[in-house]
């Protein structure tokens, strides 16, 4: 019986769904809370391909940017941090609005609860397929979303049907699917020419590594972007499944990312090495491949460098993410178990929509 370990399992899925196009996100979360100790009542937060480029809350009162490349908007634009933090304040505003609706419709007591929603687009930059999303959550469970496709809305719970019937009769849906498809694209597009720097295409540093001379040999890629990569070992040219280990994909502290795939080869003669290579694959970048060769493995003490950091600063990294996903997910009532759906549910655009409107 073939014995593969989940790791290898994963990275061989995820090699049959890589696609050669990429996707790029624009995604606004909007998170509404109350009683949640030493956490500010609102905060509204904006990605591009996952990294964060601009922060709001209710203590500071001001959005401001999170990259530096994004004060260069200013330049054609001069009104843009007023104007994004008026519709800050007035999201502000209706959320705690909708968290009090929520509430009642509910039947719940004051104490720890939250409102979240999500929103933003995807665009693809080969095929021009865009896509969108406008959702809500209320502790952790989806309370009504955007349906782009039959431009009606999708209530999971008996108490968001009436905010359905209200929005769809006042063309609510329409709307949305506008500034999913046009306004909230161009934006994209004009955050991607700022931050080409940084948000484009990159190729990584590859490297060999190994603790000590018993360990397996780590082929480490990083400072690639975006995420949408693949690294794994061949021999002969032909994939491996057996004896390898994949790490998932990680972000660096510069918006990059990082990934590593290790290669037991304690059978195999040292003669015999260089019949391995590690591959990597981003798209929109020619494959790379990387002939194993000893001379080129760097260990321990080698150039007075303990590589033993570079799995410390994976450990760190994600235990960083769990603890972010796990605060993401888990911060809501005890009685809520939040599906992975609802659990991604953060907020959205400049709008200050109201349950009751």
């Amino acid at each position: 019986m073939c014995d593969l370990k989940l790791s290898t399992i994963l990275q061989f899925g995820l090699k049959c769904s890589f696609s050669s196009t990429v996707t790029h996100s624009l995604l606004y979360f909007d998170t509404s809370s109350t009683q949640v100790p030493n956490f500010p009542q609102f905060v509204s937060v904006a990605y591009v391909n996952g990294l964060q480029i601009t922060h709001y809350d209710s203590n500071t009162k001001r959005e401001m940017p999170k990259q530096e490349w994004m004060k260069k908007i200013t330049d054609e634009d001069h009104e843009y941090w007023d104007r994004n933090t008026q519709i800050a304040l007035n999201t502000e505003q209706a959320s705690k609005g909708n968290t009090e609706t929520a509430k009642q419709r509910l039947n719940l007591t004051d104490g720890l609860h939250m409102w979240q929603r999500m929103s933003g687009c995807e665009w693809d930059d080969e095929t021009n397929e865009i896509n969108g999303y406008f959702q809500y959550a209320f502790d952790g469970e989806d309370f009504i979303a955007l349906d782009l496709k039959t431009e009606t809305f999708v209530a999971p719970r008996p108490e968001a049907v009436v905010t359905k019937h209200r929005w769809e009769r006042i063309g609510e849906a329409v709307r949305q699917k506008d500034y999913i498809t046009h306004e909230c694209v161009d934006y994209l597009k004009k955050y991607l020419r700022n931050g080409e720097s940084v948000l484009m295409r990159k190729a990584p540093l590859v490297s060999f590594l190994q603790k000590s001379p018993s360990s397996p040999v780590t082929c480490h890629a990083t400072g690639f972007y975006p995420d949408r990569a693949m690294l794994f070992w061949t021999k002969d040219g032909e994939e491996l499944y057996e004896g390898v280990d994949y790490w998932e994909i990680l972000p660096n502290h510069d918006g990059t990312f990082q990934k590593s795939a290790d290669l037991d080869l304690t059978s195999v003669p040292h003669q015999d090495w260089e019949r391995y290579e590690c591959v990597f694959q981003l798209s929109g970048v020619p494959d790379k491949n990387y002939r194993l060769e000893r001379s080129k493995i760097r260990t321990n003490g080698e150039d007075g460098t303990d590589y033993t950091q570079i799995w410390l600063q994976l450990n760190e990294v994600t235990l960083y993410k769990f603890n972010e996903i796990t605060f993401k997910c888990f911060v809501s009532q005890p009685r809520t178990t939040p599906t992975p759906t609802s659990a991604s549910l953060w907020v959205l655009w400049g709008c200050s929509l109201s349950l009751e409107s």
